[in-house]
């Protein structure tokens, strides 16, 4: 049995659909839960304490230990006060599910800046500012904490894919890919381990865009995964999971092993060059996956000093 017994967890945006669900497993397991969520409807809007209340009872109904939170991830100010009332509450923070999200979707003609600024508030920089004051406290050992981490980010196939309407969601959803890989670089010597999860749900951000399928999508069939990268056997970090509907897959970076012309030896690439080759620079034969960017560095200088 996995457990996650004195393990503190924040989870944001845990009032409803997925982060409810993963609010609920990890609390069955043991975690102490804090349920982050303002209550706001799928576009930002609005503010109500229920959907955090109603998890946060449930939790406790059954025997478990949660506290709500209603703060926005979207200031650094509410970032804070989501890792300061698991402090307040348990007395540490292990884990960190950014969850969080709202969504803006316009054609990118139609797009307007406040609903860039609303998605990249919410999904981007709310994971920075939770993440930043809890990985400070995971680093540390104050009042006997022993340093330990696990943050699991939410990404999308929109951002590592793309989806007509979804420019100002996707490039969040692709920063987040970013940011979690150098947390991985900069966590892995205290032991932090961050991944990335890309869920495919029925939630109500996706009902509508679901269609008949969204009721074979539970939110309860993502969780689980969400949970393994929590734990203490997860032993990887910097990866992409995606997950749905009982499917659980890696989704990766990878580099082609292209074409080379060596400059000290064939003289200088042209734009004649690239083209000639286009196919051979495309070609997915023997493909790598750079865990680092030193990797693929590795890779060109073996080349070039060759």
């Amino acid at each position: 049995m996995i457990e996650f017994q004195d393990r503190v967890a924040i989870v944001t945006g845990a009032g409803r659909g997925l982060g409810a669900a993963h609010a609920r497993l990890l609390a069955s397991r043991g975690a102490a839960v804090v349920v982050n969520d303002p209550g706001v409807a799928t576009d930002g809007t609005g503010e109500e304490s229920r959907p955090a209340d109603q998890v946060v009872a449930e939790i406790k109904e059954a025997g478990g230990a949660a506290v709500a939170s209603y703060d926005s991830v979207a200031t650094p100010e509410g970032g804070e006060a989501i890792v300061q009332a698991a402090l307040d509450e348990f007395g540490g923070v292990d884990i960190v599910v950014n969850n969080a999200g709202i969504l803006r979707d316009k054609a990118f003609h139609n797009l307007e800046w406040p609903d860039l600024d609303a998605v990249i508030d919410v999904h981007l920089k709310g994971a920075f500012y939770v993440t930043r004051p809890a990985m400070r406290h995971m680093r540390s050992d104050e009042g006997g904490h022993t340093p330990y981490g696990r943050v699991v980010v939410t990404s999308s196939n929109s951002g590592l894919l793309g989806n007509f309407g979804q420019s100002n969601y996707g490039a969040a959803k692709m920063g987040l890919v970013g940011l979690m890989k150098v947390l991985a670089i900069e966590g892995a010597r205290y032991g932090i381990r961050v991944n990335a999860i890309a869920p495919v749900a029925g939630t109500r951000m996706t009902e509508e865009l679901l269609g008949p399928m969204v009721e074979k999508l539970d939110p309860a069939l993502v969780s689980p995964v969400v949970a393994y990268l929590c734990s203490e056997e997860c032993a990887v970090t910097g990866e992409i999971f995606s997950a749905a509907g009982g499917t659980v897959s890696r989704m990766f970076v990878g580099l082609t092993p292209g074409w080379f012309k060596h400059p000290e030896k064939q003289g200088a690439l042209s734009i004649e060059d690239v083209a000639e080759h286009f196919d051979e620079i495309r070609s997915e034969d023997g493909y790598l996956v750079p865990a680092t960017s030193q990797e693929e560095l590795q890779k060109i200088a073996g080349k070039l000093l060759s």
